[in-house]
This record gives structure tokens, sequence and C-alpha cells, in this order.
């Protein structure tokens, strides 16, 4: 079971993970009221990115899922979190990154929330314009839009939900 190896594991493997998630500021949380929903908060800081890989990793394995969506699960969440820390919260170790994921049928669905103040999410620059080619950033939501099934922001873009159709069984 998903919930029993993700609780155990975090549990188990304390000594493994950096000090910043031993220390009490990140917490992986089980909703009573949906047991298959589990919820990780994280510190807005970019080494924080590393739980949510291992999160990806885990549930990967724990449920088969093939390489190619496993790729695509990863570089989408990954930059959905990455936003979230950098542009939505500012790097702000007081602010927490909230990553909420879920199993519906033959669907993985990841909603990422920042408490920033949001952004426009329907007048983004596009990377793929030559203007913008040669910037370091400005890829992340682009990237997102391809790789996942379904993009879905809300909250004036202070939550992004991520859908991946895949063998989840």
């Amino acid at each position: 079971m998903l919930k029993n190896k993700l609780d155990f594991g975090c549990r188990s493997c304390l000594y493994n993970l950096p000090s910043y998630f031993r220390n009490g500021m990140n917490h992986l949380m089980t909703s009573t009221a949906h047991p298959a929903k589990k919820t990780v908060s994280i510190v807005s800081e970019p080494q924080s990115i590393n739980i949510i890989e291992k999160l990806i990793e885990e549930i990967r394995d724990e449920h088969k899922i093939h390489e190619e969506a496993f790729g695509n699960i990863l570089v989408s969440v990954t930059e959905a979190v990455n936003n979230a820390i950098q542009h939505g919260n500012k790097n702000d170790p007081s602010k927490k990154v909230i990553v909420t994921y879920e199993i519906e049928g033959d669907t993985l669905i990841f909603s990422v929330t920042d408490e920033g103040t949001g952004f426009d999410y329907y007048n983004l620059p596009d990377p793929t314009s030559p203007e913008n080619l040669e910037k370091p950033t400005g890829r992340g939501v682009f990237l997102m839009k391809h790789l996942s099934d379904q993009v879905i922001f809300s909250e004036n873009g202070k939550t992004v939900e991520l859908y991946f159709r895949t063998s989840v069984h």
C-alpha cells in the first residue's frame, strides 16, 4: 500500500533525509477524508525539491509506472514545485509549498500550491520565440503543458494541478 510505504518509509529513513526534513519543517500528511490522497508540505528552499523527487520515485516503484510517464511526471512536478519556491514564495523559507497527490483510476494527479500572490498564466512569453530562446528561465509552464495530460491553474495561479494518465496499478 502506498500509504504504508510512504508513512513507514519517511519515518524509517529520516536519517537519510536532509536536516531540513528531519527538523520538522517539512511534513507528510495523509487525508482521512480521502485515504488515497497524500500531502507533503515543504520549505521554500531549492534543496526541498529533493523530497519531491524521492516521493515521485517511490510512487513510480510502488505503482510500476513506466519510464516515459515517470520522466514526464518528474519534470512537470519538479518544475511546478521549483516555480512555487522561486516565483511564488520568492525563496522565503518561512513560506511553504504544499504538494498533494492522488490516484484516481489510471490517472495520477498532483496539485502544487504556494503562498505567493499568483501570476497571469494566460499571458506568459512564448519560450520558443526567437527573442526568448537565449533566456535562462521561462520554460517551466511550457514544459508542464507539454509533458502533462492536463494542466489546470487556479487561485490566481497559486495552485497548479497536473494530470497524468498512466497505468498505475
